[in-house]
């Protein structure tokens, strides 16, 4: 257990068609043929772990710039980011400042989650990711293959990249990598034991929502690797759970971001 505290940073909303965060959420049938769209807003937000031997931020959301041409005008479409700002402004309205952090994790390099690396460049920042995930993110942006939400200018950048080649890892004191493939090939989660609070799993996009979590249905829309890998992780992560007592919190939850607001800071 280590002395700890966790800090949310909200980075605004993300709005999409409610099919791609569960999938066939909303389907015909003989009666409704043509059964109206469901749109849903989910947060997007990113996390400091005040560590005794480092600040850690977790995750660095989407790039300011993502509705005036950063992100491709389609994927805008489909997946509208509101509330955007630099993650400059974001950290010092939580009393941070960019030079104050010692480590970035990223869980995975999508474009709503590595749109703040600019931040980084050129220091000496450590930026943690899985070697599969740094692979597959070139693999993507670079070649006419592999997947539409990974861009270039997210993380084709002078960073200090830190790699993680096996399914754990420690990092530091009390705070362990989980490797969770699934919805990418390389998606890291954190397991964090806490003095005050217990043990707290960050899953990241392992599970977008509560109900791909706890009621085990997967995402839809394209936002799956391997429907079969994130079957194994959702086993591996439910057994954490149980192992450790954990609280699992999902990657664009709006009430896993309340219990961090209320509970955590």
């Amino acid at each position: 257990m280590v002395d700890a505290t966790l800090t949310p940073i909200d980075r605004g909303t993300i709005t999409a068609d409610r099919n791609n965060i569960v999938e066939g959420a909303v389907l015909g049938t003989a009666d409704e043929p043509n059964p109206e769209t469901v749109m849903d807003d989910a947060p997007v937000y990113n996390v400091v772990i005040d560590h005794p031997e480092a600040t850690i931020l977790w995750d660095t959301g989407s790039h300011p710039d993502a509705a005036n041409g950063h992100w491709p005008a389609d994927l805008y479409a489909a997946f509208e980011h509101t509330g955007l700002r630099p993650l400059e402004d974001d950290l010092a309205d939580a009393g941070y400042a960019v030079d104050d952090i010692d480590i970035v994790i990223q869980s995975h390099l999508h474009l709503d989650h590595a749109g703040g690396l600019y931040a980084f460049e050129g220091t000496d920042t450590p930026i943690v990711v899985h070697e599969a995930e740094l692979k597959h993110a070139y693999y993507s942006a670079k070649t006419d293959a592999g997947d539409v939400a990974y861009l270039a200018g997210d993380f084709d950048r002078d960073l200090n990249w830190k790699i993680v080649h096996r399914h754990r890892r420690q990092l530091v004191d009390g705070l362990e990598l989980h490797h969770f493939p699934g919805h990418t090939p390389g998606l890291l989660g954190v397991r964090l034991d806490l003095d005050d609070i217990g043990t707290v799993i960050l899953a990241g996009d392992q599970a977008y929502t509560r109900e791909n979590y706890e009621q085990g249905h997967p995402m839809g829309g394209g936002l799956l690797w391997s429907n079969r890998d994130w079957y194994e992780s959702l086993r591996t992560v439910k057994d954490l759970e149980r192992r450790h007592d954990a609280q699992v919190l999902c990657g664009h939850a709006r009430e896993d971001l309340e219990t961090l607001q209320n509970r955590f800071e």
